[in-house]
């Protein structure tokens, strides 16, 4: 073989943290053969490269080290099932398809860790999708997040061995955060709290995350870039954090208390952004509005609520238009030093023409009987009729 093999091998084996002789016991050879292919002494016999490459997760490839084709073939496939997961929001579209797509991804190329990573989100999402009447209160109010106490969900249950195994195994660093991430929400929805505690404990504070260590890195024009970035995401996950919070209990909506926190969450995006540009957060304001218009239309703030979900379609327009013209930085003063992150946009259609059905977007309380309510308004059709223009 004109390739040296040989030191391939040597170069996965240390990266996967084993001897010579584990690697030799698990090929069912001599650790003296092994010795031999890593000395460029001799070379594995050909039958046997389909057993190195399945124990190291390598196609015989990039066993080789032929990087570029391989390379390109998983870029098209995830590319290929991003586009038809976009389609999947809340609806049950092209799952199937985008499992078989990953499947089959991970039969040619064993091991894979970008695609076993985006097979268990699938897995996930699907399991969501098709398992979505188990949100629940219990006698004193409090949200039971525990939908599956029997793991009778299959799509949950592949995803946890997946998660698992990319968390022990990776080398990228975003990969495992986000199977932490996700494991994490999978142990409680599968009543397993104890995992779930023990694997968040093993995460930094937020004092000590990404974006804030990043704003302590450095001075000047940089620092203020990585300062709106961390603004923007804090705003976020602090609107993300009160409305978990508001629906731990279900006795939080006996007052009119939601409807101040979740004006209070829009607003922190117009302390930032004085000017009205929020970049890919006009969504997330967008359906801070479409909460608030359930929560307004159930306290009988019904012309409140109509103008809540006018701002929300403005929102949506908003986000629509930099999805086609995005802009390279914030224009606010706070922001202006700011780049506007991106996102791959969905091609099923805007955001806009999609909020009547994503209405009211947090689902807790049970907003069915106020869905009915509003949908009867004439205002209502004339707003689903504003969102399809």
């Amino acid at each position: 073989m004109n390739i040296r093999i040989g030191e391939r091998i040597k170069l996965l084996r240390k990266q996967k943290k084993i001897t010579q002789d584990e690697l030799a016991n698990a090929l069912g050879i001599t650790a003296q053969a092994i010795s031999r292919w890593e000395n460029c002494t001799g070379d594995p016999d050909i039958d046997l490269l389909p057993s190195i490459a399945n124990f190291f997760g390598v196609s015989i490839d990039e066993l080789f080290g032929y990087y570029g084709e391989r390379e390109k073939k998983i870029d098209d496939l995830l590319n290929k099932v991003e586009l038809l997961s976009s389609q999947n929001v809340r609806e049950d579209i092209n799952l199937d398809e985008c499992i078989l797509l990953l499947r089959t991804g991970l039969a040619e190329f064993p091991g894979n860790e970008r695609i076993m990573h985006k097979l268990a989100c699938v897995l996930n999402d699907t399991g969501w999708q098709r398992h979505t009447e188990w949100q629940d209160y219990d006698r004193n109010g409090n949200i039971v997040y525990c939908f599956d106490t029997k793991k009778s969900n299959e799509y949950w249950n592949e995803a946890k061995i997946l998660f698992e195994t990319l968390i022990l195994n990776t080398s990228n660093n975003e990969i495992k955060v986000n199977s932490i991430y996700n494991l994490i929400m999978l142990y409680r929805n599968t009543g397993e709290y104890q995992k779930a505690i023990n694997l968040a404990n093993t995460l930094p504070q937020i004092r000590y995350s990404k974006e804030i260590m990043l704003s302590l890195s450095t001075d000047g024009k940089q620092q203020s870039e990585y300062l709106g970035d961390s603004l923007l995401e804090l705003a976020y996950m602090f609107a993300e954090q009160i409305i978990l919070d508001l629906v731990c209990n279900k006795s939080n909506f006996d007052t009119d208390m939601p409807i101040r926190k979740i004006k209070g969450a829009i607003y922190n995006f117009d302390l930032l952004a004085e000017d009205g540009f929020l970049g890919i957060y006009h969504r997330e304001v967008c359906y801070l509005y479409l909460y608030l218009s359930r929560l307004q239309y159930e306290k009988g703030n019904e012309d409140e609520a109509f103008i809540s979900l006018d701002k929300a379609l403005e929102q949506a327009k908003k986000y629509d238009y930099f999805a086609l013209n995005p802009s390279k930085y914030y224009t606010s003063m706070l922001l202006r030093n700011t780049k506007c992150r991106t996102e791959t946009f969905s091609e099923s259609g805007s955001l806009a023409k999609n909020l009547p059905n994503d209405w009211p977007m947090w689902a807790n309380p049970d907003y069915k009987e106020v869905k009915e309510k509003i949908s009867k308004d004439n205002r209502w059709k004339l707003w689903v009729e504003q969102c399809k223009k």
